[in-house]
């Protein structure tokens, strides 16, 4: 009967040290080196991802600050920068469809979603669709769900500036999307939270 000890080297034949036998096993250290600078690549793509995600974020608030003043020229211009920015980031997801999962890019297409419909709904009285968007309903739904409240803050401020029609013309609209929302099952996703 003998006894096996384990070392571990570079060699593939067994060393035999008196009655024992020492299996030689092989490291790949050049595989573990490629996978440290895999994630060295991924670290820092995902580092720019969320500092880029931010801009993103910001732009779309602006426009959902300059919709609450009525300044379309404004809501516009952040609009457009906010989706250059977000093609500047589908590059990155090219890369690594992992970092679709980072939680600042996920935040910052719904807030684009909320953004883009509320441009579309006041602009356009349309509300875009997630497919005109380009985003999926993952992302579409809680972005609409957000639209909904500022949209009742919209219809608040116009009837407090004396603007009847266009408060009555969106607490319509907002019956009727949340009406639609209401027939999902949401189950237990962060939609049904909002």
């Amino acid at each position: 009967h003998r006894s096996y000890k384990y070392l571990l080297i570079v060699s593939k034949s067994p060393l035999y040290i008196g009655q024992s036998v020492v299996l030689a096993m092989e490291l790949d250290k050049k595989s573990f080196a490629a996978m440290r600078d895999a994630m060295a690549v991924y670290d820092a793509d995902r580092e720019i991802l969320i500092k880029t995600s931010r801009d993103a974020l910001k732009h779309s608030k602006a426009v959902v600050y300059a919709m609450q003043r009525n300044d379309f020229p404004d809501a516009k211009k952040h609009l457009d920068a906010a989706k250059t920015v977000i093609k500047n980031l589908d590059k990155i997801l090219k890369k690594d469809a992992h970092h679709s999962q980072t939680g600042a890019y996920g935040d910052a297409l719904e807030e684009y979603v909320e953004a883009s419909t509320m441009y579309g709904v006041l602009h356009d009285e349309k509300l875009l669709t997630a497919k005109d968007i380009g985003v999926d309903i993952d992302t579409y739904l809680p972005g609409i769900c957000d639209l909904v409240g500022e949209l009742v803050r919209k219809a608040i401020n116009a009837s407090i500036s004396g603007d009847y029609a266009l408060a009555l013309k969106l607490k319509h609209f907002v019956s009727d999307l949340y009406n639609e929302l209401m027939l999902f099952d949401f189950r237990n996703s962060p939609v049904r939270r909002k």
